[in-house]
């Protein structure tokens, strides 16, 4: 009984992550990145790239979220930034990834 509950509890969460990932928010426009000048901190390592500063979803809409130093999943992973990506409905934010 405990495991068909377990069992059925990690089927529910999986399928609210997939939604949650397929879901976009879609804009008519895009919005201007603000003018803030933000000044980078010192890496951590050598080994961290800077992700510059992007778009996050946040409710119906995006908010501008600042830059931070990341340490590369593995070696040699290159840093693909998020970009807006026009579609029939709007503007949609692509995330940036590694590659």
């Amino acid at each position: 009984m405990k495991i068909a509950l377990k069992s059925l509890l990690f089927t529910a969460l999986f399928m609210s992550t997939i939604a949650y990932a397929n879901a976009q928010i879609y804009v008519r426009h895009r919005p201007a990145a603000p003018r803030v000048v933000i000044a980078r901190p010192p890496a951590p390592s050598p080994r961290h790239i800077w992700v510059r500063n992007n778009w996050a979803p946040y409710g119906q809409g995006y908010r501008w979220q600042g830059g931070y130093w990341v340490a590369p999943p593995r070696p040699r992973a290159i840093w693909v930034p998020g970009h807006w990506s026009l579609r029939r409905r709007g503007y949609v934010w692509m995330p940036g990834y590694w590659r």
